[in-house]
């Protein structure tokens, strides 16, 4: 049985709480929270699993060595003195990426050049020869961050970012994100236990997550590959055990979830991500302008979506976003809707008050997930029947 190992998983700022949750339901001991990265324990098996399985998470990493580090000269050293032939041979490609956080160390492609030349130089004096640098498909990708005065190598078992899932291959001007797409519906409390809508659903990637929350499908199911299946150690075995124990544990949907976006492009476009996620028989996509629709079940909805934001909405701002106020208060009683948006300004013509602001970035804009909960008649009236129900 393997033994139980150092991981940290990185993932987007806010999202630490939800991460640490999703890794403890998977099964992994000691979590701690970071800044966007929850650190953990467990087997290669489970390395395995939360690559395949964490919706918030955008890499896992395995520390292989960590050391104090004061010059470059200093780095140089010490990744020299690092007992590489473990990792790789002669015959592996690699690449390495830097995150540098230090008055010592300004440049992360400089530290990547040292810790390149460290590890080629040391196989070129033990052996003659040396491995080659493939910066976009290499065998082991290396992780080398540099906080002060302290450096950590780890091996990144993930590759290519985690919300790169597989399933999305036709995208609108500015996509949301999959991780976090998930990550605001696991904020927003979705849990597929009733009908869902995004009324502006751009390419589907909310949709699609959405879907697979629902069903309980693993986030990354739909991907080629992770970066452990070119290790030396990698276990096809276990993997393809694990695949299937997650697959068994895909629960059914009894309800509708729907997509609507004003745009035929956008409209093809999620059809078609939806179609590569194999989730067709749980979305359905509309062409309709979320203005001209009202509520389509008599039952709860929950609705979450990204609205267009930002320079080319300016002049229109104020009309756009009273537009979803009334649309809401009109058309959608019984809805807890939530939307995220990076212009401040803009919420305080929606003409509701939100029941709650959750601090979110969207790439590099800082933004706000925002929840209005919709009452079936009057607020008023809610609780006077909720009163009498009480006496």
């Amino acid at each position: 049985m393997s033994k139980n190992f150092k991981m940290v998983a990185k993932t987007l700022f806010g999202f630490e709480e939800m991460l640490a949750k999703e890794i403890r339901n998977l099964g992994g001991s000691n979590v701690v929270e970071g800044v966007r990265n929850v650190a953990f324990e467990g087997d290669t098996g489970f390395m395995y699993k939360a690559n395949l399985c964490l919706r918030t998470a955008i890499k896992i990493i395995k520390p292989i060595h960590s050391f104090s580090v004061r010059s470059e000269n200093d780095l140089y050293k010490k990744i020299y003195a690092m007992d590489w032939a473990e990792y790789l041979s002669v015959d592996t490609t690699f690449a390495i990426d830097s995150t540098v956080n230090s008055d010592n160390f300004t440049h992360s492609l400089y530290v990547s050049q040292k810790v390149k030349d460290a590890i080629v130089d040391k196989f070129r004096d033990m052996d003659g020869s040396r491995p080659s640098v493939d910066v976009k498909f290499p065998d082991v990708r290396i992780n080398i961050h540099i906080h002060d005065e302290h450096c950590n190598v780890s091996l990144d078992s993930s590759g290519r970012s985690l919300h790169q899932r597989g399933y999305r291959t036709a995208t609108n001007i500015a996509p949301i994100n999959e991780v976090l797409a998930a990550g605001l519906l696991l904020l927003s409390g979705w849990d597929g236990q009733c009908d869902f809508i995004d009324p502006m659903c751009g390419s589907g990637t909310m949709l699609t997550e959405a879907a697979m929350i629902a069903c309980n499908i693993p986030a990354n199911i739909n991907r080629k590959e992770f970066a452990f299946e070119k290790w030396d150690d990698f276990d096809q075995e276990l993997f393809d055990k694990i695949v299937e124990v997650c697959l068994n544990r895909v629960r059914e949907f009894h309800h509708k979830i729907v997509g609507y976006d004003k745009a035929p492009s956008a409209v093809r476009k999620a059809l078609d991500n939806v179609e590569n996620a194999n989730l067709s028989e749980f979305i359905s996509v509309e062409r309709k302008n979320f203005f001209d629709t009202e509520k389509f079940t008599e039952g709860k909805l929950h609705m979450v979506f990204n609205p267009p934001y930002g320079e080319r909405l300016s002049l229109e701002m104020e009309d756009f976003y009273a537009s979803i106020g009334d649309t809401l208060k009109q058309k959608y009683p019984g809805t807890e809707a939530w939307f995220i948006t990076s212009n401040m300004e803009a919420l305080k013509y929606v003409g509701l008050r939100p029941s709650r602001k959750i601090k979110v970035f969207n790439s590099q804009l800082e933004s706000r997930l925002v929840k209005y909960v919709m009452y079936e008649g009057s607020k008023k009236a809610k609780y006077m029947n909720k009163d009498k129900d009480n006496d």
